[in-house]
Parts: C-alpha cells; structure tokens; sequence
C-alpha cells in the first residue's frame, strides 16, 4: 500500500549519529550557559530536553538524506554439486521395503 523505507545506509548511519551528537552538544553548552545566567539547574535541563526531541526527530527517522549510497550487492554464486553414480548417500531409501 505505502511504499515507507525502512533503512538507513551506513554513510547514512554515521551522518545520522554525528548530526545527533553535534546538536546534543550544542543544546548542552547553550542550555548550561542559559541555566547559570538565570540560576534554574530546571532550565539546563529543559533546553538539553529541547536538543534531543530535536535531535531524535532528525536523525532517528530514516530521512531520504541518509539514503544516498545503497550498497552494491554482489551477484549469488551458483554451484552445480557433481554426484558419481554409486555415491549417493540416499541409496538406501529408494528401495521398497518387503
């Protein structure tokens, strides 16, 4: 019915956890600095709260962005088992029981 991708590459993994951690970080040291001007610790924690909503919405779901570079599957190999006549282990149940 939908057609909603489900994946994320590996380029797109990386870009996703270094976005989540530079906006973690940012939201951190703007939160600290915003916290110690007002004297509300609360406030600290409501901005880094912010950040990672923030930071949860970009990068946890799987964004066309992060699919730029699918891998290249390798073709299955196929092999053909050669069995010489007499070799066969099943020789046995072939065989009608009396």
């Amino acid at each position: 019915m939908f057609d909603i991708q489900t994946h994320m590459d590996f380029v797109g993994q990386a870009k996703a956890e270094r976005w989540s951690r530079l906006i973690i970080t940012f939201f951190g040291v703007i939160g600290l600095v915003y916290g110690a001007v007002v004297q509300q610790f609360s406030q600290t924690v409501y901005v880094l709260g912010v950040g990672f909503l923030l930071s949860s919405l970009i990068t946890i779901p799987p964004w066309p962005f992060y699919r730029n570079n699918p891998l290249k599957w390798q073709k299955p190999v196929i092999t053909e088992q050669k069995t010489q006549a007499g070799d066969s282990g099943d020789e046995g149940k072939n065989k009608k029981k009396k």
